[in-house]
């Protein structure tokens, strides 16, 4: 009896440990799969978007202004004076899917747009080493018409926007991520500029402390589908994240927050040269401040 008692004392923990792995493997909690987070502050990068999506359940409310250039000095404290503003705001439909829309001074342009994750970067059970998501935007110019007497129509005043965006969080300092970019305008300018614009952008973010980011954003549009004045816009600058509020300041070489405005008419590169041959700066600077609000608290399980 005493042996069979010391036996079973010797195999009772691995008896229990089968046990408990079976008990695991039943309820699911063998393996999890852990998905990155916070690759940037805000949805959005500087003007396009990043990689991450807005919570379910959540709205996200922008407020958004660009100066005027710097180069105006005090006499128009540095281009204070002037501004193009948006205002917009964003909901999360799903942890996957998310919808905004806004309304610009920029010719009067209001805008709404779709983002869905196509893929998410995750570890643990599912290895997946990027993400990928979709954003389809359309943009409506509400000016009236310049020349009344000409056959206008509806269509005329739409702009459309199809965008990849491909990107990894490489550690808790360092996103990446690049963009493919669609952009059809229903009607150009002049015939030189092409209404199916292809370009390809490029954006990053280095997280310097717990609430501030270095973030930059290019978009590069290759030659022979723009006027000659058109160039790439390029932003840089910092978010600062105070609770409930992302505080964005930036410098960028646009004034324009809608795709068809800073990918395709962007007029004034940092630095140029204007017909005299004097060197200018097209650097204005501009802010995003994103307050979210949780309308759907995520249930408890």
């Amino acid at each position: 009896m005493k042996k069979i008692y010391w036996l079973s004392f010797l195999f009772l923990p691995v008896f229990l440990n089968a046990q408990g792995d079976d008990l695991l493997s039943m309820l699911g909690d063998e393996k999890t799969i852990d998905y990155a987070t916070a690759s940037f502050k805000t949805n959005r990068v500087v003007n396009g978007h990043s990689l991450e999506n807005t919570a379910k359940g959540v709205l996200d409310t922008k407020f958004s202004h660009r100066f005027n250039p710097l180069r105006q000095g005090l006499y128009d404290v540095f281009g204070l004076d002037g501004a193009s503003i948006r205002i917009g705001a964003d909901y999360g439909i799903t942890d996957r899917l998310m919808v905004g829309a806004g309304r610009g001074t920029y010719e009067k342009t209001i805008d709404g747009f779709v983002k869905y994750k196509i893929l998410r970067q995750s570890t643990g059970a599912k290895n997946m080493p990027v993400t990928l998501a979709y954003v389809g935007d359309i943009q409506v110019n509400t000016l009236k018409f310049e020349d009344p007497s000409r056959d206008n129509k509806f269509s005329d005043r739409l702009a459309f926007t199809h965008q990849l965006l491909i990107g990894r969080k490489f550690n808790s300092k360092l996103s990446l991520q690049l963009m493919p970019t669609l952009i059809h305008r229903n009607l150009t300018s002049s015939p030189t500029d092409k209404n199916d614009v292809y370009a390809i952008g490029a954006a990053g973010r280095i997280k310097l402390t717990k609430r501030v980011a270095l973030n930059a954003e290019y978009y590069f549009v290759p030659d022979g589908q723009l006027d000659a004045a058109y160039v790439n816009s390029l932003s840089i600058g910092f978010d600062i994240e105070t609770g409930g509020h992302v505080f964005q300041l930036h410098f960028t070489n646009s004034p324009y927050m809608t795709y068809k405005g800073f990918v395709t008419e962007t007029q004034e590169d940092w630095f140029f040269k204007n017909d005299e041959g004097k060197m200018l700066s097209g650097i204005r600077f501009g802010f995003n401040i994103s307050r979210v609000f949780t309308l759907v608290k995520p249930k408890i399980q």
